[in-house]
């Protein structure tokens, strides 16, 4: 009988372990695909992340894979989604949600999140996020490592040439008139420091659009059916651009590498440069000098499009697993952990409350220069997306570096443009 007993006690323990084992492991896996090399400080944030998620909520596992650049990161997403086994969710461009629906590959946040507190979340976002996140009614997109243009500038470089560090330019005239002062040449005539650098490789229309919202044009409409690149305005504000370097001669003429330009701010070889606030933590960390962000120079006005990547789910992934990725964004978007995203990588926090968190406000308090994106967000507009987007992008990409090379007029490279655009986007418009 104590044989017994002690048998069905070491039985029931063991069945109750069993369990304890079977209800700890995660039942729901999502994939999530985030674009960024292997390896390297994000890496480590985003896994800490995702562990800190699934212990948090041990019913799901996160698994992360990182895919290469925005555009090696959508070709995997497609790829994976036609051959039936799509990642879970992703962050992909805010601009790639145009071809996320032609290719029927995502599903409306506003199909998955439709309890209250997550109706409460989707609409805690900046209005200027929601521009490349929202079309026909339905939000596809989640905001998640955005960002806006931003200039800097090295304030010991500004007090060498005689200027106030503290006064950047404020206008497009400022602009020229600052560079000139602060591009220098040596004996022979020869450029040793240019005065401002715009980077037009990589993602050449994002910077023009700078130049084109401060010129109060837009390069597409709502739709992503139509585009506007032989706008008087717009071919305006790229002959602007080419006259940095063609007349001014305070712009490196040619094409001037986006992965290098923060380099050549470091090094001194400009004294100021525009590009993404999401390379502040970058700026702040190898920036051997003190150094400024503004918002960009007004035109007409003031305007930066905004940029970077959103929360997407994907159409094939198992219910469960899509609605274990709402919890994720939710999760990860929440203000404090979109306050310490920023904090950590230099991308504007993506909702107002974050700037409310005791992290935040040190932070700003710390180092004012955070706040500056933020502020320009009331002047932001939509990134370049339109059906087709690649497509379309490459025909103003091209058309804007042949007229900073001097091959094409600017008129003439957006008159080119644009007819490319019309013949790609046309059937999207019957």
């Amino acid at each position: 009988m104590t044989f017994a007993r002690a048998a069905a006690t070491t039985l029931a323990l063991g069945l109750a372990l069993l369990a304890g084992i079977a209800l700890a492991q995660p039942t729901t896996e999502i994939t999530f695909y985030y674009p960024i090399a292997v390896g390297g400080p994000i890496t480590r944030i985003v896994d800490g992340y995702a562990e800190q998620f699934s212990k948090e909520h041990p019913s799901i596992r996160v698994k992360p894979v990182y895919t290469g650049t925005y555009q090696e990161s959508i070709v995997k997403a497609l790829t994976a989604y036609r051959s039936g086994e799509p990642p879970t969710t992703a962050i992909l461009l805010s601009t790639d949600m145009f071809t996320l629906i032609d290719e029927d590959a995502i599903v409306p946040w506003d199909e998955l999140a439709k309890a209250a507190d997550e109706a409460a979340w989707m609409k805690a976002f900046f209005p200027a996020f929601m521009k490349n996140s929202q079309t026909g009614g339905k939000t596809w997109g989640i905001p998640f490592q955005r960002s806006t243009i931003v200039l800097y500038w090295n304030k010991e470089i500004f007090k060498e040439a005689g200027l106030d560090p503290n006064k950047p330019p404020a206008t497009w005239a400022e602009q020229v008139e600052l560079a000139k002062k602060l591009t220098k040449r040596d004996a022979s005539g020869n450029v040793t420091r240019w005065g401002v650098q715009v980077p037009s490789s990589g993602f050449p229309y994002w910077l023009f659009q700078g130049f084109t919202t401060q010129n109060d044009v837009l390069l597409m409409n709502e739709a992503g059916t139509q585009t506007h690149f032989d706008d008087p305005k717009v071919i305006e504000a790229l002959q602007y651009w080419v006259d940095l370097s063609a007349r001014h001669k305070v712009m490196a003429p040619g094409v001037i590498e986006w992965g290098t330009t923060p380099k050549d701010f470091f090094e001194k070889k400009t004294a100021m440069m525009w590009t993404t606030t999401g390379n502040l933590t970058n700026v702040r960390n190898n920036a051997r000098f003190e150094f400024g962000v503004a918002m960009l120079p007004a035109g007409r006005h003031r305007g930066s499009p905004t940029g970077g990547g959103n929360f997407y789910v994907f159409k094939k992934a198992p219910a469960a697993q899509q609605q274990a990725a709402v919890k994720f964004a939710k999760w990860m978007t929440s203000p404090e952990r979109a306050a310490q995203w920023g904090i950590d990588t230099g991308y504007v926090a993506v909702r107002p409350d974050a700037w409310q968190t005791a992290a935040m406000k040190k932070y700003v308090a710390d180092f004012p220069a955070a706040a500056v994106a933020r502020d320009q967000l009331q002047y932001a507009v939509a990134e370049l997306s339109t059906h087709e987007n690649q497509r379309v992008t490459k025909a103003l990409n091209d058309g804007l570096q042949a007229a900073l090379t001097g091959a094409k007029s600017p008129a003439q490279a957006m008159k080119d443009a644009q007819a490319e655009a019309e013949r790609i986007l046309r059937p999207y418009r019957r």
